[in-house]
């Protein structure tokens, strides 16, 4: 069955970095665009960032410009998150989905928790 596994979530002070990893299975990875949205406490879910297959072309949302960078390895079936200056605001549950930019997403994984915080 389709699998989307997000890892790399922590607690992290204000300033640091992480990387989310998702990993894919059950169906073609290689062909699809990729996103990641996030949740936090109370809010609405929000795009973040996608990539399309060949990953010639990312698109960042307006508060991930200058310090998220998405990615994906096709022959690992796994797309990244780099997120660097990270901000108590950025704290919710990240998620990555398969399909058209915003939504609605055909395919989504269970989430990682990402908490910015001193």
């Amino acid at each position: 069955q389709v699998q989307l596994v997000e890892s790399g979530g922590d607690l992290v002070q204000p300033g640091g970095s992480l990387r989310l990893s998702c990993a894919a299975s059950g169906f073609i990875f290689r062909i699809w665009r990729m996103n990641w949205v996030r949740q936090a406490p109370g809010k609405e879910l929000e795009w973040v960032s996608d990539i399309d297959s060949d990953s010639i072309h990312t698109n960042y949302a307006e508060f991930a410009k200058g310090r998220f960078i998405i990615s994906r390895d096709n022959a690992k079936n796994t797309m990244y998150l780099q997120m660097n200056s990270l901000k108590p605001e950025d704290t919710g549950v990240y998620y990555c989905a398969a399909g058209r930019r915003g939504g609605p997403y055909t395919y989504q994984g269970q989430g990682t928790q990402v908490t910015v915080s001193s």
